[in-house]
């Protein structure tokens, strides 16, 4: 059975998620900005409201993935709170200005998130997802999972793609799992599922009413969704 990752924003979230089936949650803020790091009390809130682990999106601000040395500075602290309030790890990316990944920022926030799991998210999907996904996978910073929509606006979009990431991930059990989002819901998951057979996929606004961030988890939607992944 493949593991179910949703999206939430506060411990009510988390606790009905929980109740009906997630795996393990993405906490952010912001969502109507593409997601950004959430407050230390609301990180604090849901780890201790939930039993499954809580993944925290590091994002210090929405206009682009490339970070310089003030950026930096509260990323580090993001990370160093998030590890104290007992999260299991950390949802970050980072990308050059010429659209390559960031490693040099990748290494240094490796190096303060030991210990904790680290997804590389959607900073990615790029039109060369693919590539910079080998780039990653031959670097020596190793992650534990990317988030990616295979270069497209959702993964539905991108499935060629996604399937040859997902190939490449098989290569190596030290290549980071590919896990499929963006545009997943219900209604589409079983097709998806058929042809990708992810270990791992993220739901966001399409386990809410109406498809819509400002309203609650509908939890059976995420019973749904794990009931169509299983293999």
């Amino acid at each position: 059975m493949s593991l179910v990752e949703i999206i939430v924003l506060n411990d009510e979230d988390a606790r009905i998620a929980e109740a009906n089936g997630a795996d393990r949650l993405e906490l952010v803020s912001a969502m109507g900005e593409g997601g950004l790091t959430p407050s230390f009390g609301t990180i604090k809130t849901v780890v201790n409201a939930v039993n499954i682990p809580v993944m925290v999106m590091v994002r210090p601000h929405s206009y682009s993935f490339v970070y310089g040395k003030q950026e930096w500075m509260a990323i580090r602290e993001d990370i160093r709170v998030i590890r104290e309030l007992g999260a299991a790890g950390i949802v970050f990316g980072a990308i050059t200005e010429k659209k390559a990944i960031d490693f040099d920022m990748l290494a240094m926030v490796l190096e303060e998130a030991k210990g904790l799991d680290v997804t590389f998210h959607r900073a990615i999907d790029q039109p060369n997802a693919l590539t910079l996904y080998q780039m990653l996978c031959q670097s020596p910073f190793k992650v534990n999972s990317v988030l990616t929509s295979g270069g497209e606006p959702t993964a539905m979009e991108g499935i060629e793609t996604l399937q040859r990431m997902i190939k490449e991930s098989q290569h190596s059990s030290n290549y980071p799992v590919i896990m499929p989002g963006s545009g997943l819901s219900p209604a589409n998951i079983e097709t998806i599922h058929q042809e990708l057979h992810a270990s791992e996929y993220h739901f966001g606004s399409a386990v809410r009413i109406d498809g819509d961030f400002r309203n609650p988890i509908q939890g059976d939607k995420i019973r749904r969704i794990k009931d169509l992944v299983k293999e």
